[in-house]
């Protein structure tokens, strides 16, 4: 996506570079079940601590940063976006700004009502457990006055609004009377054709009387409208209620289960986050990464290669329409003559788009022929095999003397040296071939097409190899691009496509040379110490699916689960991050989505092969007896797959939900995968 070099210049949302900096570091957060974690202050020695998690709806996104100082006390910081209501930039401003021009502002706790208690004004009491559970919530001690709070923080799913939910309790045994002076404020600013009005309003009654142990529940609303409509109505309960509706559908279908509790909880909570960055747009429902930068805009990776092909696995509506508008949105875009097609659609496309070969074409063919197969759906197919084919035949038009694909840069976008062709578009081409093979004879294409294309993924398998292979840092693994003398993390690629002729070096490099605490550092280069220090989760995502592909199943379960305790329970949380230090791990959605993949396609090593087939290839570490993926929604189908050993075997049950019947239950082969058939 695009990240120009005036990123630099944003706005750094939570001091990072201080808890990075902490070495002596005790987790704040447990695991309640697997969609909640919880925070228990009461033995907390290790304040102040701060962090953020962003949360987003259709039509709003917001970014609440919490501080919780030494002594437990509370503050907020409420940055809340809407994305679809772009206002104007000043012309001082740097002509980059209308990529990033959505309405937005940051709230701070001078945004509350005050509420009177006889001659006192409330003040929450120290906060004594925070939860999260796709929604932020805080539950405050008793304050002097003997008012208990509870406060949940949450998006609406439909409307231009974020709220902040109080529920007030009588702690005492004696009744309470609250008076109250709601807040309100309302501002404008101009778009190009039209006013926008932001407004803050807290709705609670003027009047409360508490009795002994009972509750008043009220809310702070932050919202926006465009000119002409109306802001929502003070409704303590219907945006709360979307939240829950949405959550339970995430908690209801494709569901992990293993031994691990970490998995399963970082598994669920990558599903929402994955699932909840879905906007409203010019060009319908789309997926978009948020972190507080990229709204109402799709890219060729985030959204055409990492996260639509996870959504027919989760069966989730708007996420599969939202991968479909994106594969179209390319669709429009393909020429006869070839031209490099626009790596990215900010701004809901009302921006001029910027024109960069980063392999782009290479990242669609991949991603859209994977979720055309697990689809199920024929029409889906046959609507997206023109846009597959002609990425695949402009990649073949790229291929130099040397039999790789010509790039001007990968999805880094020229943050490091990439030189004139790259593994990563090399791999994703070849990728791309593989799936395409299989798609195109679920729909019946040329013979003639598809035995071009099995020759062509041959020749590019060896120009693979005599291209990119090499020794470095004393392994036989892979160079990134012909100058290239360092170790870098999209090494891990050829191991996702299925190439595995240096699986073993290039293992160790990605787990021993280029690894830390988070993760695969994107490069080890002893010359530039500050690139050494880079990581995007991104990679140590792609590594993780790749190694348990390749079969290195214990030490990837052992990265795996450092990893996703960092991640769940550890400095930053409850999800995988994009990258440091830009970014500075913001929560970007598109990677939660390769964190469950890992899963899908690494561990239980699923690859679709037609519209009502697949491959099965599982990994089940030693010291497990089973693990199993429930509720899967793909290929038109409901199903389950368990993995479990019997009489020293393993063996994967296939169970078709709807009829309650077993498609295949099979020892597991180590050296071949297991065909499934509905």
């Amino acid at each position: 996506m695009i990240r120009a070099h005036y990123l630099l210049l944003l706005c750094v949302l939570v001091p990072f570079s201080l808890l990075m900096a902490q070495i002596n570091y005790l987790n704040h957060w447990e695991i309640k079940d697997k969609t909640h974690i919880i925070w228990n202050l009461d033995n907390d020695q290790n304040l102040p601590h701060s962090d953020n998690i962003e949360m987003a709806g259709t039509k709003v996104a917001g970014i609440i940063t919490y501080a919780i100082d030494s002594l437990g006390m509370l503050s907020l910081k409420r940055q809340v976006f809407f994305p679809q209501l772009h206002p104007l930039i000043k012309e001082t401003d740097p002509d980059w700004f209308i990529y990033r021009a959505y309405l937005q502002d940051t709230y701070t706790d001078a945004i509350l009502p005050k509420l009177f208690i006889g001659d006192k004004q409330f003040s929450p009491g120290k906060v004594q457990e925070a939860r999260i559970n796709g929604m932020l919530e805080f539950e405050h001690a008793p304050s002097s006055t003997g008012i208990a709070l509870t406060r949940t923080l949450y998006p609406s799913m439909d409307e231009r609004l974020f709220i902040e939910n109080w529920l007030l309790t009588n702690a005492t045994t004696s009744p309470i009377k609250i008076r109250v002076a709601n807040a309100e404020k309302t501002d404008g600013s101009e778009g190009k054709d039209e006013k926008y009005y932001r407004q803050i309003s807290s709705c609670f009654d003027e009047f409360i009387e508490l009795a002994p142990g009972a509750s008043y529940r009220g809310i702070i609303q932050m919202m926006a409208r465009k000119e002409g409509e109306v802001f929502p109505a003070c409704d303590a309960l219907t945006a709360l209620l979307s939240r829950k509706e949405f959550l339970s559908s995430m908690e209801t279908s494709l569901n992990l289960e293993t031994p691990e509790p970490i998995l399963n909880t970082l598994f669920e909570f990558s599903k929402i986050r994955a699932s909840e960055s879905i906007f409203e747009s010019q060009l319908g429902l789309v997926h978009s990464p948020g972190g507080g930068r990229y709204y109402v805009g799709i890219w060729a990776n985030d959204q055409a290669e990492y996260v639509s092909p996870l959504f027919p696995f989760l069966g989730y509506e708007r996420g599969n329409v939202s991968a479909l508008n994106t594969y179209r949105a390319f669709a429009k875009e393909i020429n006869s003559e070839y031209t490099p097609l626009r790596y990215a659609f900010e701004i809901e496309g009302l921006v001029p788009p910027f024109l960069l070969d980063r392999g782009d074409a290479a990242m669609i063919a991949y991603g859209a022929s994977q979720y055309a197969l697990a689809s199920g759906d024929m029409a889906v197919a046959r609507e997206l095999w023109p846009l597959i084919e002609w990425c695949l035949q402009y990649n073949h038009r790229k291929l130099n003397s040397e039999g790789v694909i010509d790039s001007e840069s990968d999805e880094m976008e020229g943050r490091i040296e990439t030189g004139t062709a790259n593994l990563s578009t090399a791999s994703l081409y070849y990728g791309a071939l593989q799936h395409a093979m299989d798609l195109g004879k679920s729909i019946a294409v040329s013979d003639r097409l598809l035995r071009n294309y099995k020759r062509r993924s041959k020749r590019l398998k060896v120009a693979i190899e005599n291209y990119f292979g090499a020794t470095i840092d004393g392994l036989n693994t892979y160079k990134y691009y012909k100058e290239h003398e360092q170790l870098r993390h999209w090494i891990c690629l050829p191991l996702v496509v299925g190439i595995h002729d240096r699986k073993e070096d290039t293992i160790e490099a990605l787990f021993d040379r280029l690894w830390s605490e988070n993760g695969v550092h994107v490069e080890k280069n002893s010359d530039n110490p500050a690139i050494s220090k880079i990581f995007w989760d991104r990679g140590t995502l792609y590594a993780l699916r790749g190694t348990f592909l390749a079969g290195a199943t214990e030490i990837s379960l052992n990265k795996l689960m450092d990893f996703s305790k960092e991640r769940l329970l550890g400095k930053r949380v409850p999800y995988v991050v994009e990258a440091f230090p830009e970014g500075n791990m913001a929560h970007l959605s598109a990677e939660s989505g390769l964190y469950c993949r890992v899963f899908t396609e690494g561990m239980f090593g699923i690859t679709p092969t037609g519209l009502t087939t697949f491959s099965i290839q599982p990994h089940l570490p030693e010291q497990w007896d089973s693990m199993s993926l429930r509720n899967i929604k793909a290929f038109g189908e409901n199903f389950d797959i368990t993995v479990f050993k019997k009489e020293g075997s393993t063996y994967v049950k296939v169970t078709d939900l709807e009829n309650n019947s077993v498609i295949i239950e099979a020892a597991v082969d180590e050296q071949k995968p297991l065909n499934v058939q509905f």
